[in-house]
């Protein structure tokens, strides 16, 4: 075998192999047509909670349902704790993720109660990076429309959306923020965060 054909082989297939191992594995099986039809039926749903009339504490258990289905809830909640989070113990995490996950369905429970009347619609879909983006605009009554994105990976094998953008506010950026101060506020024990999170919101 010639030998400077098998280096020029292995050259010219190295940037191949660098973008490959940049792609996480589970991401590759998701299609933008997927993503898209993940979050048309979050929507589906969001919209039917937010025009069923029910009483404030009925709409915020739909919501976290809603979350529990078609967001990535443990991730979201890991993000948002950071590096604290890297060393926890497994248990004190579980409850953790739990009490973020009723936290974050009342707050964003509470903007979307804002749409009651209105509805959102997918608009686009397209892949960004590693993951996918899809955009909505939501038409409430009396303002002028405006866009909600959805970002959609399947890093946990599932595809779930792991980030809303609504109005320009990035979720994830907010949630690090404010995650941050209330752990801050709780000298740096997630325990008190945790019991802290289930009033909050």
């Amino acid at each position: 075998m010639d030998s400077s054909i098998s280096r020029r082989a292995v050259i010219s297939a190295l940037p191949a192999m660098a973008a490959l191992t940049l792609v996480p594995g589970p991401a590759s099986a998701l299609n933008v047509g997927e993503a898209r039809a993940l979050i048309d039926k979050a929507i589906a749903d969001v919209n039917r909670v937010i025009n069923s009339g029910k009483a404030e504490p009925a709409m915020y258990k739909d919501f976290e349902q809603i979350f529990v289905r078609y967001a990535d809830v443990r991730y979201i909640a890991q993000s948002a704790l950071g590096p604290a989070g890297r060393g926890a113990d497994k248990a004190v995490m579980g409850a953790y993720v739990k009490a973020f996950q009723g936290y974050i369905s009342r707050k964003y429970g509470k903007r979307f109660r804002e749409f009651i009347g209105g509805k959102i619609e997918v608009t686009d879909a397209r892949p960004l990076k590693s993951f996918f983006e899809v955009v909505s605009v939501a038409y409430l009554k009396g303002q002028a429309p405006f866009e909600v994105r959805w970002h959609v990976f399947d890093k946990s094998g599932k595809d779930l959306f792991f980030n809303i953008i609504i109005e320009g506010v990035n979720m994830l950026a907010a949630e690090r923020t404010e995650i941050g101060a209330m752990l801050d506020r709780n000298k740096g024990d997630i325990g008190r965060l945790t019991a802290a999170l289930q009033k909050a919101g």
